[in-house]
């Protein structure tokens, strides 16, 4: 099982990124110019959410904007493997 962060590491790398913390979750919203966009960014987080087996929650609205929120369920908050996600998210924007 993946290793919980501590609090300190957290804020260290958030503080660095355009994520923020809730929690035991990290999250980070995006804007698209339309829902297509929106879509196929989705579509794109799933794919290496697959090939990975580290998968976000996923919220769609507002027809243009995508929110995820990463967190490591089974080690019960957050661990590197969230922030290696996140990180792979970003260039998949």
């Amino acid at each position: 099982m993946a290793e919980l962060l501590s609090d300190d590491s957290i804020e260290t790398w958030v503080a660095a990124s355009d994520w923020k913390r809730e929690g035991d979750e990290i999250v980070r919203e995006w804007k698209f110019k339309d829902f297509a966009e929106s879509i196929a960014f989705v579509n794109r987080i799933a794919e290496a959410s697959e090939r990975a087996n580290h998968h976000p929650d996923i919220l769609l609205h507002g027809w243009n904007k995508v929110r995820l929120s990463l967190t490591n369920h089974a080690a019960g908050g957050l661990t590197d493997t969230d922030f290696e996600m996140a990180e792979r998210f970003d260039r998949l924007a």
